[in-house]
């Protein structure tokens, strides 16, 4: 019992046995891991720009309703193509000597995960709306709208990134709605979200716990084409709206859209493969097809699905009318 009345000796030992239990429980598996979970080969380090919209992302408390992780459930499918892994992160560093944010996996979902929001929703001038406006895009959002990383002018000068508000959104704006270079930079970090594929000879992870189908609930569509309705909502709903009506000032309606019921299927297929500028009247559409990798057989269900929806009654195409469009739009790009 002296040693435990002995000061002199007590501390030391105490302080002695925290830091050697410090070293083997967290010290020596962190350095195992730093050198047994190698960054993905295509993994791209983050601009300055990123690292600044990343910086934006925590001060604005983005990180406390978004998370950064696909768990290997299936109901995780819908953020990645695969379960999270340890490479995933292990690129990523502190942000100086004494700020460690080195992940953002999060602890709460109460919005969607973000793990791989760049590929499923890489268009700048959504993302925009979205954070001046998130009931604007979204109708049930509880995301609060961050309207302090915009400003309003008169008239756009060399460089500004204006706003593209739906009339319903107006109210009370008189001028332009320009973007903040730190809102520009948050969604340049978010844009940079994208989950990495494997190497060329390694397995997917798989997804645990799948739902079992009920061979009675089984779809006995004899078509070889996927479905257009899912790859809508997933693909283009956000912009145009479950309704196909688009949102007045921003995003161009679909339902009894030229394009939709018109003849020219080069022009159609372009526009979702490389996305489109219809400015001053509309946003920017970006390149959604090249960016989620649709297959010719994704694009022409995703068109067939316009082409009779929402009252729209024009001729659906083929894989094959598509997939030679396709075709020749990447032997141009790789001109």
């Amino acid at each position: 019992m002296e040693f435990f009345d002995n000061h002199k000796k007590l501390f030391p030992t105490a302080l002695g046995l925290f830091v050697g239990l410090t070293i083997i429980v967290a010290i020596l598996p962190a350095i195992n891991n730093q050198e047994n979970n190698a960054p993905l080969p295509a993994s791209i380090p983050l601009t300055a720009d990123e690292i600044a919209g990343k910086l934006s992302f925590i001060s604005n408390g983005c990180v406390g309703c978004h998370t950064q992780q696909v768990r290997n459930i299936d109901m995780d499918k819908m953020w990645g193509n695969r379960p999270g892994i340890a490479a995933d992160y292990a690129a990523i560093t502190r942000t100086d000597f004494w700020r460690n944010t080195a992940t953002l996996m999060g602890t709460e979902r109460t919005g969607p995960d973000l793990t791989n929001i760049g590929n499923r929703q890489s268009s700048l001038a959504w993302n925009l709306l979205h954070l001046y406006q998130p009931r604007a895009v979204i109708a049930k959002s509880i995301m609060p709208a961050y309207q302090w990383l915009f400003i309003e002018k008169d008239s756009l000068e060399k460089g500004d990134v204006e706003v593209i508000i739906p009339d319903k959104y107006k109210k009370g704006i008189t001028g332009k709605i320009i973007a903040k270079k730190e809102a520009i930079q948050l969604v340049a970090y978010l844009q940079s979200l994208k989950q990495i594929p494997l190497p060329d000879g390694k397995i997917l992870p798989d997804f645990l716990y799948k739902k079992e189908i009920n061979p009675k609930a089984v779809n006995t569509n004899t078509s070889s084409l996927p479905d257009g309705a899912l790859l809508y909502a997933k693909n283009c709903q956000s912009c145009h709206q479950e309704n196909g009506e688009g949102l007045k000032g921003a995003f161009p309606p679909l339902k009894g859209s030229p394009i939709v019921l018109g003849e020219n299927l080069e022009l159609y297929v372009t526009i979702i493969m490389q996305g489109y500028d219809a400015r001053p009247e509309y946003s920017v559409m970006n390149a959604v097809g090249i960016a989620n990798n649709l297959t010719p057989e994704e694009v022409t269900a995703i068109i067939n699905h316009e082409k009779t929806s929402w009252g729209n009654a024009a001729k659906p195409v083929t894989p094959e009318e598509v997939k030679k469009i396709m075709d020749f739009i990447n032997l141009t790009a790789k001109k």
